[in-house]
Parts: C-alpha cells; structure tokens; sequence
C-alpha cells in the first residue's frame, strides 16, 4: 500500500498534468487527505524541489497559498544543463537522487540508465568520508550528465 505521502504527490502532479501552475491551499489539502499540514509541507519539499523540476512558492497569511511551477524545458539538452548547473562542488544523495528522478521523469534517460547513474553515485559504493563522498559524486554525477549532452 502506498503511504499518504504518495497520493499527495500523485494527486498534485495529476493537477500539474493539465496546468503547468497551479495554486494549492495547504489547510484544504491537508483537510482533503485527512492528514497535518505539515505532511503537506514535507511532500512539497521533498517530491517537487527545483531538482525535480519545480518551483515552489508560498504566499503566507490569511489568504495564504502555495503555488506549484512545473519548468519544461525547451530541449533535453537544455535540461541536462541545468541539472549540471544545480550541482554545483558537493551533491549530497537526496539531490543527486531528485536529478535522476527527473531525468527519467523527463523521458531524458532510461529506467535502466537510472538505475545505473543511481548505483554508481549510492554511498555504499562511494565509500568514502564525508565531505570527500559528496564531492566525488558530484564529479560523477557531472561527467555522466556531459556525456548525455553528447548523445543527444
């Protein structure tokens, strides 16, 4: 079975299917899915983070609102680049999961090219100190990205 957390994103992304901004409101969402608004908080964190290829914004106060941004970009290329672009010196796990997540989301790369990118950036394979691990996946991460740029 599923946990909350999964139908919040399913329920979200559905709306996102047909309109590339929405806006939510957390109280109702949180009311819609029987749970505490900080559940609300966390899906939204976790499952739709720039990585991933949205953008989150949130408007505070008595007609508060959270709006959700899907970004498409023009072309893959253009995409790998900007995943490039987020990674920056260091890539902890998490981030460097989200990026591949939204790769294969993005029909850019393969179930099975996910699987490998994953496999080879997972930390019990870069068994290393921190921050030496979060620095070496970068570097992979990278080097697999600017290969990609090549085959397209």
């Amino acid at each position: 079975m599923r946990n909350i957390s999964d139908i919040i994103e399913k329920y979200i992304k559905e709306i996102l299917d047909t309109n590339d901004v929405i806006k939510l409101k957390r109280s109702e969402l949180a009311e819609k899915f029987q749970c505490v608004p900080s559940q609300i908080n966390y899906v939204l964190k976790t499952r739709f983070s720039i990585e991933r290829g949205y953008v989150v914004e949130s408007k505070r106060g008595g007609g508060g609102y959270i709006q959700v941004i899907k970004v498409r970009p023009v072309t893959d290329a253009d995409l790998i680049e900007e995943m490039i672009n987020l990674i920056g010196y260091r890539l902890p796990e998490n981030m460097a999961e989200s990026i591949i997540v939204h790769l294969l989301e993005e029909q850019v790369i393969t179930q099975r090219e996910a699987q490998l990118m994953a496999s080879a950036i997972d930390r019990s394979v870069l068994d290393l100190s921190l921050p030496i691990r979060d620095e070496v996946r970068a570097n992979i991460l990278k080097a697999m990205l600017q290969s990609l740029m090549y085959k397209q």
